[in-house]
């Protein structure tokens, strides 16, 4: 367990290091951060958070700069979330004003959260907002098969196969029947709580045959997150330095799988008042092991979607979780989702 002074110390040199890019030495630390001890005493602690893998010198001579498990210790204990200040909220809603539309929106976020963070910006766009249903179609396909399609009132039509007993066209139609007549005019979600119901009051036999119509209806409910994103900020990639010159390529391909970055926003963790954080090794997509992800969550009018940004581990935590918190909460009463009073975003 570090004492106090350690983790002052360590805090100092995330500090110093996010803010000159060099290697922060004992003797600079006591005089910009007025540590009421030697520097030699500061160059024991650094050794400790060196030899307990929080700091580490990149040449014999050179100072110390943090490891990601020193970022990740700073995030975790050091870093606050401090309220953004009332002309940067008042920016942020005057930027968002005259937004028309989700595509707008979108847009507009990923273009702000990359001008405040300098960084690159990831917004994914909200889920549909769930359609009712207007028929469901059985077909069966062989012995134990039947292809579940889907008929939504916007017209979008989804479909599973699902594994069946063996049913003759007879056995087909009375299914057919009773999922229509419990599931036409509800949203997915409800239709798949009102077929559950159905489900739990048949005989064993009539449960075999619709249990799997109901589990191909619910993974098609379930599959209603949006898969899409918009980026903002590439052209911040040219400010990370030539440190970090390995992560751009493979940053950029991220960019192009879009996939991925859906992925770098779903394993972020560290839950840290509604923002969570993957700092380097964390980060499971191993060609982006040298990025941090910072991230957060917004709700709309269809459920929850993410947005965050990333960028090199030597970045400052606690500005820009800051401004992703307060982006998130912004971009959610934007666009009608929260019932939340304007003003008391940043308490």
């Amino acid at each position: 367990m570090l004492d106090d002074r350690k983790l002052e110390v360590l805090g100092a040199v995330v500090v110093d290091y996010v803010q000159s890019r060099e290697p922060v030495g004992s003797r600079a630390l006591v005089e910009r951060h007025r540590l009421d001890v030697s520097p030699a005493t500061i160059r024991n602690d650094m050794a400790v958070l060196e030899e307990d893998g929080y700091l580490t010198q990149p040449h014999t001579s050179a100072g110390r700069i943090p490891t990601d498990k020193g970022y990740r210790l700073f995030v975790d204990k050091l870093a606050s979330i401090k309220p953004l200040s009332g002309a940067e909220r008042r920016a942020i809603g005057s930027f968002m004003q005259g937004a028309v539309g989700v595509d707008d929106v979108v847009a507009r976020t990923a273009r702000l959260l990359a001008q405040l963070t300098h960084q690159v910006a990831i917004v994914q766009y909200p889920a549909p907002a769930p359609a009712e249903l207007r028929h469901i179609e059985l077909v069966r396909l062989t012995a134990g098969h039947l292809l579940v399609i889907v008929i939504r009132a916007t017209g979008e039509v989804d479909q599973r196969v699902a594994e069946c007993p063996d049913m003759d066209e007879a056995d087909v139609a009375v299914l057919r029947h009773s999922v229509n007549g419990v599931a036409t005019g509800l949203t997915p979600a409800s239709a798949v709580l009102e077929l559950r119901r159905l489900l739990a009051a048949l005989d064993p036999a009539g449960a075999r045959r619709l249990a799997p119509v109901v589990e191909a209806i619910a993974e098609i409910a379930g599959a209603s997150t949006s898969e899409r994103v918009v980026v903002g900020g590439v052209p911040n990639l040219a400010r990370f330095g030539v440190e970090y010159e390995a992560m751009i390529e493979p940053l950029l391909e991220a960019i192009e799988e879009q996939v991925v970055l859906l992925r770098l926003l779903g394993e972020s963790a560290c839950d840290k008042d509604g923002v969570y954080v993957r700092i380097g090794a964390e980060n499971e997509y191993g060609p982006l092991r040298e990025t941090s992800v910072v991230s957060s969550v917004y709700s709309s009018d269809s459920g929850p979607a993410s947005l965050g940004v990333v960028g090199p581990t030597r970045m400052d935590y606690p500005s820009t979780m800051a401004t992703v918190r307060a982006v998130a909460r912004y971009v959610g009463r934007f666009l009608g989702a929260q019932t939340a009073s304007g003003g008391d975003d940043e308490h």
